[in-house]
């Protein structure tokens, strides 16, 4: 392990908003989908520096229930990324024993993207490295959403009782069932805001906002942020 983390506490899940990649082009006077296409090969490159550092789990906000409102050349060089990188993203887990899972409503992509999530998915599932957790076509909001309807589906079938209703069980019914909450959320490019992600997750979560654009973000960006982290005194609302 690099030496510069040498005593310091990985944090278990960390969570990343990948902004700046559009910014990233225009800067240098490329299309927007170039700065999409660096954006994942920047990715692929942290999830293999993420996983050799040990962290447990980690999330990224790949495409929000939002980003259909884009202009539909942007949209459709996203989905053809998705289609792309689906291949290369099943190399670099099975190269590093990471386990993919996915978040938010899938039924909106393809069906040939929808078959190579779930490939990906299915052939990850025995990996027993880091999780890889990508939020696609997700909106906090919406999760909710679909998460309170089912729950109440359940209430009305007799599964539980008003008084059982707890935050962990109001947990259970989210995508995020079974993952450990983020210990640390990054949004890169300097922008301050949730945008949607993670709402009830990241209630206790520790924020780092640095200004490098996603594209631009590397290993020494990472250790960067743990050791940020790593400075932060985290109370959870109560006494340390």
């Amino acid at each position: 392990m690099d030496e510069r983390l040498n005593g310091l506490v990985i944090p278990r899940h960390i969570s990343v908003i990948l902004d700046g990649n559009g910014r990233w082009a225009k800067k240098r006077g490329l299309p927007r989908k170039s700065g999409h296409i660096e954006g994942c090969k920047a990715l692929e490159q942290i999830l293999e520096d993420a996983a050799r550092m040990g962290v447990g789990y980690f999330s990224v906000y790949a495409f929000s229930t939002e980003n259909w409102k884009r202009s539909e050349d942007e949209v459709t060089a996203l989905m053809n990324l998705f289609r792309y990188y689906g291949k290369k993203l099943l190399k670099v887990a099975t190269a590093n024993n990471i386990r993919v899972l996915m978040i938010g409503d899938k039924s909106r992509f393809a069906k040939d993207i929808i078959e190579s999530i779930e490939r990906l998915i299915d052939s990850t599932k025995d990996n027993t490295g880091m999780t890889f957790i990508m939020a696609a076509n997700y909106g906090s909001r919406d999760e909710i959403v679909r998460g309170t309807k089912k729950l109440l589906e359940d209430y009305k079938a007799g599964k539980f009782e008003i008084d059982e209703l707890s935050e962990d069980m109001i947990s259970s019914y989210l995508d995020t069932a079974g993952i450990p909450d983020p210990d640390l959320l990054i949004r890169t490019s300097g922008e301050q805001r949730l945008s949607n992600f993670l709402l009830w997750q990241l209630a206790y979560s520790e924020f780092y906002f640095p200004e490098v654009l996603w594209p631009d973000f590397n290993k020494d960006e990472l250790i960067k942020a743990i050791q940020q982290y790593n400075k932060r005194d985290r109370r959870f609302g109560g006494v340390k």
